[in-house]
């Protein structure tokens, strides 16, 4: 079984019989040549070793939690046969304590009865497998007052309409890749961007965020070059009058005499 993972004292020895290797074909005509020391790998230090671990996280982020949705029906387990706004209204009914006033009132515009409207909050929904169960989950997005977007996931299991997933942020984009969500963001940083890749953890049952960055992506600033000032132009040299050359008559023939 070859070993994944090797401290500095293993890197060490498996060095030196490989440089051993090397110097053993140096004799032989087109053989092996040395390539030189091997640098000791260095692995990384630990500072402040006597501080206690924390025991609990500093802020709640939210991953890992998931809620049943009660009142919704899925006909025959589909999702597409579900209503997004349906499910939406499901929760602000249920006690919803993420969603704004504002947002929860602006369901009336969704339609249903009557047409959707533009103040309708809650967007098209999204069908994709991103469990892995070979069935399709539910993405939904709800716009929120001060340009904010909530991003929630719902699946079908066991007969239950189960929400896995809950994001709110100042959104740029989402984007589906593979099974994960990608999430971008706006950053506090000018010229950057928050990414947070949303991924199923089938043991938490749950998304979560499994990556997390923040992204430059504004033009690299630069000092701004020195431009030189403009020369004033030489006053043109005035042209001093020449005394044009004077031109002789031609001498009249002589008459010739005969």
């Amino acid at each position: 079984m070859t070993p994944r993972r090797l401290g500095p004292l293993a890197a060490t020895a498996l060095a030196v019989p490989a440089a051993a290797l090397l110097l053993s074909g140096c004799g032989d005509a087109g053989g092996l040549e040395a390539a030189g020391a091997t640098p000791t790998a260095v692995g990384p230090r630990h500072l402040w070793p006597s501080l206690a671990p924390a025991s609990a996280p500093a802020d709640d982020y939210g991953a890992g939690e998931t809620e049943l949705v009660k009142g919704v029906t899925v006909p025959h387990g589909n999702l597409r046969e579900v209503s997004p706004v349906a499910v939406v209204r499901a929760q602000v009914a249920a006690g919803d304590p993420d969603l704004s006033k504002e947002s929860a009132k602006n369901l009336d515009a969704c339609g249903d009865p009557g047409p959707k409207k533009a103040d309708c909050p809650v967007q098209h929904g999204y069908y994709a497998d991103l469990t892995g169960d070979g069935k399709e989950d539910l993405v939904v997005a709800i716009r929120e007052p001060k340009s904010l977007l909530v991003v929630r996931v719902y699946m079908y299991t066991d007969r239950q309409l189960i929400q896995i997933m809950d994001d709110e942020d100042a959104v740029i984009s989402v984007q589906l890749a593979g099974r994960s969500i990608v999430v971008r963001a706006v950053a506090d940083l000018p010229g950057y961007e928050y990414r947070t890749s949303w991924s199923y953890d089938a043991h938490q049952r749950a998304m979560l965020p499994t990556r997390d960055e923040i992204v430059r992506t504004g033009p690299p600033k630069t000092p701004p070059a020195e431009t030189p000032a403009p020369e004033s132009p030489s006053p043109a040299p005035s042209a001093s009058p020449s005394a044009s050359p004077s031109v002789s008559p031609p001498a009249a023939p002589s008459p010739s005499t005969s």
